[in-house]
């Protein structure tokens, strides 16, 4: 069995059930992207999102007809096909056309730099990009420069001369599914690496992972055909895409939204309600900043049917999930942590149940394993720190084209995450941060992460991120970008004394007032925090040393 047979088994049993639905609340209708005969559902007043809705049988249909155009160009099973395209009602189809056709489906960071842009490309040996009008600018400039890329396709009205009009080639394509034999052990997807250290690597997936992945999210969140998800995170990335893996395998709709405006969430979640909401912590911590401030007020929206609301892709402060649960008492709450290296999230799950245990990210995942490790790979003892690895049928298989690197993370089956972390007594794993971050300062080991929890405790501030700076006499001291709530006044000599709770070695030496950047996956970025805080301070460091 792989992925596909459910998109098929969906088609044939539930064909006419509303599969997805796009939202896109600042959308000029004149610019929309369509596809030549989707059974669109308009909203009927220009005051009102414009709306997309495509039935389990049409998503079918559409991806067959992808993957047709391209086995009619004579494409091979194993040829790698990338996609470039802001969240839409044609992302879906595309990605399981591409399957379908025995291809590599190629995701990629909707923020690349046509540098970036390239350089993807020629890793991951794309011959096909599908791509949105959003990235014409960025294509123009690297067009020339990609000559194995041989089809450009475009989605959208009015492409560069160099594309061509992917909506109407596929209108002359079949509907029927493709005779094209996948298994279990066919090479699937590859997906990118954030680049934090540099350019992205990228990172195969068999059709297994892709199984595997699907499989352990619907065992967590329980999914059915009556919930309704919430998708609001770039499909490039394995989190959003996986969840929402979970709502393929129930036969449920999904909402893909196009934006995160805490107003834009509850009205989504009213008008399509919507029973599963997966944020990012940002947009957590903006919604409920928004209710306290007044600017949304929940009786104005039916938000009963909301039954779970789930974080991952970064550490989540247990501060905001505090608040969270007194806005939202009847909601129940889950984290899922996970790698693009680990097909997406749930390699290691909180659970509902487990809702005492806010701050861990939980036990091993369904058909997971974990353990915990010191620098010889050898067991720690509860409570002390080491690195988390994981094993299970969603592991990579490799970084494509890369041994070097593969060897360095994949050990007699084991991922090693690089993340550090800790169990408790109960078998409980707390992230203590990633293994690159850790700051040592006078020959201690300062963990941002915690610094950052207690810090996002005090209540002026709205996102904090900690960093490790040179230092001639400590080699490292912790310094901390802090960023106050909207309409708040705070002062560093207010931080210090809320800090004075914090062992002397822990609290931050430097402080800066700034917002805090965060990633499409609602990741720190932290390689920019060191570029802007850190990059003149090293040669300082060392010349005063």
């Amino acid at each position: 069995m792989v992925i596909t047979d459910f998109l098929e088994r969906n088609a044939r049993l539930y064909g006419q059930e509303s599969a997805l639905v796009e939202i896109n609340p600042s959308e000029e209708r004149d610019k929309a992207v369509t596809w030549w005969d989707f059974n669109l559902i308009e909203s009927a007043s220009p005051d009102t999102p414009y709306r997309r809705e495509l039935s389990w049988k049409d998503f079918d249909r559409r991806a067959n007809r992808f993957a047709n155009l391209l086995l009619s160009r004579g494409l091979k099973k194993g040829t790698k096909v990338a996609i470039l395209m802001m969240n839409c009602l044609e992302w879906l189809p595309i990605y399981f056309g591409i399957l379908k056709a025995g291809c590599i489906a190629v995701p990629m960071n909707f923020r690349f730099s046509s540098d970036e842009i390239k350089y993807c490309l020629e890793l991951a040996d794309v011959e096909v990009l599908v791509f949105g009008p959003e990235f014409i600018s960025r294509m123009d400039v690297i067009e020339k420069q990609i000559p194995q890329v041989r089809m450009l396709f475009f989605v959208g009205k009015d492409g560069p001369a160099y594309t061509e009009d992917c909506l109407s080639l596929v209108g002359f394509c079949s509907s029927s599914a493709p005779p094209v034999a996948l298994e279990e052990t066919d090479d699937a997807a590859i997906y990118f690496s954030s680049g934090t250290t540099g350019f992205p690597k990228a990172i195969l997936h068999n059709h297994r992972a892709l199984l595997h992945s699907c499989r352990t999210e619907q065992n967590h969140h329980s999914q059915t055909r009556s919930d309704v998800f919430l998708c609001i995170p770039p499909l490039y990335h394995t989190g959003a895409k996986m969840h929402w893996f979970g709502s393929l395998m129930a036969g449920s709709k999904a909402v893909l939204l196009r934006g995160v405006k805490p107003e834009w969430i509850l009205r989504a979640v009213t008008e399509e309600q919507c029973t599963i909401v997966w944020l990012l912590v940002p947009w957590a911590q903006d919604l409920l900043d928004a209710i306290d401030a007044g600017k949304v007020e929940l009786s104005h929206y039916r938000l009963d049917q909301w039954r779970l609301m789930h974080i991952g892709a970064q550490p989540v402060p247990p501060s905001l999930i505090k608040r969270w649960m007194n806005v939202f008492p009847h909601h129940q709450y889950d984290t899922n942590y996970g790698l693009s290296e680990s097909i997406g999230p749930g390699c290691v799950h909180l659970g509902v149940e487990n809702v005492h245990k806010v701050g861990a990210i939980g036990k091993a995942g369904y058909c997971w394993q974990t353990r915990i490790v010191d620098e010889h790979g050898q067991q720690v003892l509860p409570g002390e720190v080491g690195e988390l690895i994981v094993r299970g049928d969603g592991v990579m298989l490799c970084y494509y084209k890369n041994p070097e690197a593969t060897a360095e993370v994949l050990k007699d089956g084991w991922l090693y995450t690089g993340d550090m972390a800790r169990q408790d007594e109960d078998g409980f794993i707390y992230l203590v941060d990633r293994k690159k971050d850790v700051v040592i300062s006078g020959g201690e080991n300062l963990y941002p992460v915690q610094i950052e929890d207690f810090l996002r405790g005090y209540h002026k501030i709205k996102d904090v991120a900690v960093i490790g700076m040179p230092d001639a006499r400590l080699g490292e001291i912790a310094a901390a970008i802090i960023e106050i709530k909207e309409d708040m006044d705070c002062t560093q000599e207010e931080i210090e004394d809320f800090c004075k709770a914090l062992p002397r070695y822990k609290r931050p030496r430097k402080m800066f007032f700034a917002s805090v950047p965060r990633n499409a996956t609602g990741k720190i970025d932290k390689p920019a925090l060191r570029e802007k805080y850190c990059s003149g301070r090293l040669v300082e460091a060392q010349i005063t040393g």
